[in-house]
């Protein structure tokens, strides 16, 4: 692959980050560079370890991954996407869903990382056969994820001050979206 290719594919992946971050940024209506970073870490993280994770095993348990990571992404959205939706329609002090937890971000990087799994387990059939040749992939995938959830959550922010909607509900909203687009992508057009 080329050093444009990487780029591409980066930017690709990072896009899921990106919309999960500007769902966040609305729901927290102001800047907090803290958890931006944090969430933008997180993100960056998965998005670089799971290509490595699959690469490595594209040789051994590509066939367990390949048959069931759709679902996985999909149970993870959809659980988080109906959570805010419900919470959207709660009484304000007794909302829980807060996307500064640390548990939330773990799982909507997780869930948001599962494409990269793949793209990991599609390196070790295009040339990349050595921890050396695999780094630069995933450490471009990493920062771009970083860069661009940051910007997102920061667009997010703007928006969620904009536009006084019942923000989580268009969030979860978005959220079961990504979900339902990861499963299609797999069930029906791979």
């Amino acid at each position: 692959m080329t050093t444009l290719e990487i780029w591409l594919l980066a930017i690709s992946l990072a896009m899921d980050c990106f919309t999960v971050s500007i769902t966040s940024g609305i729901i927290m209506r102001r800047i907090c560079w803290r958890t931006f970073f944090i969430m933008a870490f997180f993100f960056g993280l998965f998005q670089a370890v799971m290509p490595l994770i699959g690469w490595f095993a594209a040789s051994r348990f590509s066939h367990l991954i390949e048959d069931y990571d759709h679902w996985i992404a999909f149970g993870l959205l959809a659980f988080w996407g109906g959570r805010m939706i419900k919470e959207s329609f709660s009484n304000e002090d007794k909302r829980c869903f807060d996307p500064t937890k640390l548990k939330v971000v773990v799982t909507l990087a997780i869930a948001t990382s599962i494409d990269a799994l793949a793209i990991g387990i599609s390196f070790a059939f295009v040339g990349i056969n050595s921890f050396t040749s695999i780094l630069s992939p995933i450490v471009i995938i990493g920062f771009t994820s970083f860069v661009i959830s940051t910007l997102g959550s920061l667009i997010g922010v703007f928006c969620g001050k904009r536009f006084n909607l019942r923000m989580e509900l268009w969030g979860g909203l978005v959220l079961i979206i990504i979900g339902v687009k990861i499963l299609i992508e797999h069930l029906f057009l791979s």
